[in-house]
């Protein structure tokens, strides 16, 4: 965990592209997680993104959905699984980044709770999504 957020913050391959893990916290009866707080992940990350929307999904196993990017408007998106499991891929399509052209990928469950961060201007795609939650921002 970093010394002021609930959340670890894993760097990937792709400049400003991270592994997020928010802190669970578990006993017998089950488990409870803040998914998302405006001020630990704008610290977590080290810069501010408005929350403008949240989408959830659902997919049959063995899906391929991306990869989906958008050249106006463009969204950050903070990925995560809710059931099952995908393979979270994002790739770098700035042409102005150091890291242009290069991919990350991570799997992201519903057991271990990752999520990927993935910042304005990149492409992103998953497979193997039972059912899958985003929010965009």
């Amino acid at each position: 965990m970093t010394a002021h957020t609930k959340l670890a913050i894993t760097p990937t391959a792709i400049h400003d592209v991270f592994v997020v893990e928010p802190k669970v916290f578990g006993d017998e009866r089950g488990w409870f997680t803040e998914s998302f707080n405006v001020q630990d992940f704008a610290t977590a990350i080290e810069r501010d993104y408005e929350f403008v929307q949240d989408n959830h999904s659902f997919s049959r196993q063995w899906t391929l959905r991306g990869l989906h990017y958008q050249t106006e408007k463009t969204q950050g998106k903070l990925v995560r699984v809710v059931a099952g499991a995908v393979f979270d891929v994002a790739v770098d399509i700035r042409k102005q980044s150091p890291t242009y052209r290069k991919w990350a990928g991570v799997e992201l469950s519903a057991e271990n709770h990752q999520q990927m961060w993935i910042p304005p201007g990149l492409a992103h795609g998953f497979f193997g999504a039972h059912t899958y939650g985003r929010i965009f921002v």
